[in-house]
């Protein structure tokens, strides 16, 4: 039985406005998988209907063989969400936040007890759950929503967004928390974002999800892989299509390669990048030459025609 399984999922809002377009994918029990694509693509509507927060307009969507909304209450049973706006009460200490959270789940006092010490340790929580969250920074308060989403011990986790707002140091602190917490158990997590980074870091599969769909389903490896181990990006001055053709006549451009606005980029198959380098300056096509690895913003440049980091 596959942990996630989601089957034509439709999110359509009053007023016609179609968020989630019929989307298929799974998800296998213990791993990581990403929802990766820029604010309004449809990652958080998607959580939403997974989390049974939101109802789908059709489709079906499965936790652990229960289906979201004709089994709601089992569905939730045996899954907890970390969402983008902080739920943890201000006001309390961190270690009530838990403990409230374990009463409402039904988790046992004694059991909840050391779930919470665990969870405190693992997360770097333990010389603060003594204070109240109002004390708390930014960081911190994430990682107490991520405990309090632990407490459960959920089968699946989801995480939407989780290092949204936050400074690149704790981000990365983050991280390291989450990848923590794949190596401590076989918990399944879904985690939506917009950084490239963090997909590549955590994600055993990865789905770019544009405009409401699916445009592409992979390992990050693999879709790396896809464009090559080098492209040549450069700013053509004139038509950018003619400017591909030429490159395709002299065999250094291929089908991958890919124009948006005045801006080519080539992945690197049979050519060097001072070979190539040297024949885009010979035909004259362009200005701004320059060579470097591929990244998930290319695979979603060439799929969309938008670059990630500004359409996020």
């Amino acid at each position: 039985m596959q942990a996630i399984e989601v089957n034509g999922l439709r999110k359509t809002y009053p007023g016609g406005v179609e968020a989630v377009r019929g989307i298929d994918f799974e998800v296998e029990p213990g791993e990581v998988f990403g929802l990766l694509g820029p604010n309004g693509a449809g990652k958080s509507t998607t959580i939403g209907m997974l989390t049974t927060t939101i109802r789908p307009t059709a489709g079906t969507a499965r936790l652990a063989g229960f289906d979201v909304a004709r089994q709601p209450i089992a569905a939730r049973r045996i899954s907890s969400v970390v969402f983008q706006d902080p739920v943890v009460d201000r006001a309390l200490t961190g270690r009530r936040n838990l403990e409230l959270h374990a009463r409402l789940w039904g988790v046992e006092p004694a059991r909840a007890r050391a779930t919470i010490g665990e969870l405190s340790e693992a997360l770097g929580l333990a010389g603060l759950v003594g204070r109240a969250v109002s004390t708390y920074s930014g960081g911190e308060r994430r990682r107490l929503e991520i405990a309090r989403a632990l407490v459960s011990e959920p089968r699946v986790l989801f995480l939407d967004e989780p290092t949204v707002g936050l400074d690149p140091r704790v981000r990365h602190e983050l991280l390291d928390v989450i990848a923590g917490l794949r190596a401590q158990s076989e918990m399944t997590i879904l985690v939506t974002t917009h950084y490239l980074d963090e997909a590549e870091r955590l994600c055993d599969r990865v789905a770019i999800i544009h405009q409401g769909r699916i445009v592409a389903l992979d390992t990050p490896g693999a879709l790396l892989h896809a464009l090559g181990n080098e492209i040549v990006e450069l700013r053509v001055e004139g038509e950018p299509e003619a400017a591909l053709a030429a490159l395709r006549a002299r065999r250094l451009a291929g089908d991958d390669a890919f124009a948006v606005g005045a801006t080519l980029t080539v992945p690197l198959r049979e050519h060097g990048a001072a070979e190539a380098l040297a024949l885009i300056g010979e035909l004259g096509l362009g200005r701004a030459v320059s060579t470097r690895r591929p990244t998930l913003d290319d695979v979603y440049l060439r799929l969309t025609g938008d670059r990630l980091a500004e359409a996020a």
